[in-house]
């Protein structure tokens, strides 16, 4: 059996985190592959079976409520209780962070999309976006195509990377793929569109109130890469949006740096084919219209701020085990 009771607490955890993140770069390399599409397909099946239209909207929220205990909790359940058979702590440990962090793809998805866009073959490029947003991508223009996907990168990247990885240092694997369960049950009853408005409204509470640290955290390393670049003005600008439950800092923030205007109104599908217009609150409103080199100015600044993180992470577990021998 390997032995990792010389390390300590967060180190341990660090390297099962950096043996996630590679095995997972290098099986997505090769093949892309959704380890949670049955359980995306559950979702689908359950919603249909219990959120009726002819339902009061209390009926809706509380049915939305009830849902997510009766799936979350058994799997909660099943899960503490395998892991006591098991014998290899770190392989149990590994596979289920493997489990809730979510794609590694994203980069070369936006780069193809951003190369669709460039040969104006925007067809293509609102094919290969729709799987990964909730909005229609028929109506996007270029420019359209071109927001949408620097926000999915950094949405996605925070919600399904960097806050699962927070959760798994805070509270353990068990809570991390919980996590990423209920942001699957998120993603699939949103209640931006008309028929989960409210049977959805409970578990994007859930998933704001539990990704609000870690993204202030990323939004505070996207603030200090700023220094020297209008700093004190992105803070001013960025500062009332720190204590929402919702991740508009971020992509204030990010629209501030790469100097593009990001947010603005959406396009949602509903029942029976009809598009519904939603308005969201628009980022740096001043500035121009994303275009395909920002996307990948885009993927570079999230890129650059999880490697970042990482390195941060890295110094402090070496410093934990200089400071554990020295004792």
């Amino acid at each position: 059996m390997t032995d990792f009771t010389a390390l300590s607490s967060f180190s341990y955890q660090l390297l099962i985190l950096l043996t996630v993140i590679l095995s997972k770069t290098i099986v997505s390399h090769f093949i892309r592959h959704e380890p949670l599409r049955f359980f995306q397909f559950y979702c689908q099946k359950l919603s249909d079976k219990v959120n009726k239209p002819q339902n009061s909207p209390r009926q809706q929220t509380i049915s939305g409520v009830v849902s997510i205990v009766i799936t979350l909790a058994p799997i909660a359940i099943i899960l503490w209780l395998f892991e006591a058979f098991i014998e290899v702590d770190f392989l149990w440990q590994a596979f289920l962070l493997y489990l809730a962090m979510g794609a590694f793809g994203l980069s070369k998805i936006n780069k193809a999309i951003a190369q669709a866009i460039v040969a104006k073959q925007n067809h293509l490029a609102k094919q290969t976006l729709k799987p990964w947003v909730l909005r229609e991508t028929n109506p996007l223009s270029s420019l359209g195509l071109s927001k949408a996907a620097i926000e999915m990168k950094l949405l996605r990247t925070l919600q399904q990377g960097y806050t699962v990885a927070i959760i798994f240092f805070i509270a353990g694997p068990l809570a991390a793929i919980l996590f990423r369960l209920l942001l699957e049950i998120h993603y699939c009853w949103n209640s931006k569109l008309e028929k989960f408005s409210h049977f959805g409204l409970y578990s994007k509470s859930i998933v704001n109130i539990l990704q609000w640290l870690p993204v202030r955290i990323f939004s505070l390393l996207l603030l200090f890469s700023c220094v020297g670049k209008n700093f004190l003005l992105f803070w001013r600008l960025s500062k009332k949006h720190f204590f929402q439950l919702n991740n508009n800092i971020a992509l204030l923030l990010l629209a501030l740096s790469l100097e593009v205007k990001l947010g603005g109104v959406a396009m949602y599908a509903n029942a029976g084919g009809v598009n519904t217009k939603l308005s969201k609150i628009s980022f740096n409103d001043l500035a121009r219209q994303p275009q395909a080199t920002d996307i990948i100015h885009a993927n570079n600044k999230v890129n650059y701020l999880v490697w970042f993180s990482l390195l941060i992470l890295l110094l402090i577990a070496v410093s934990i085990e200089l400071v554990i021998a020295n004792i």
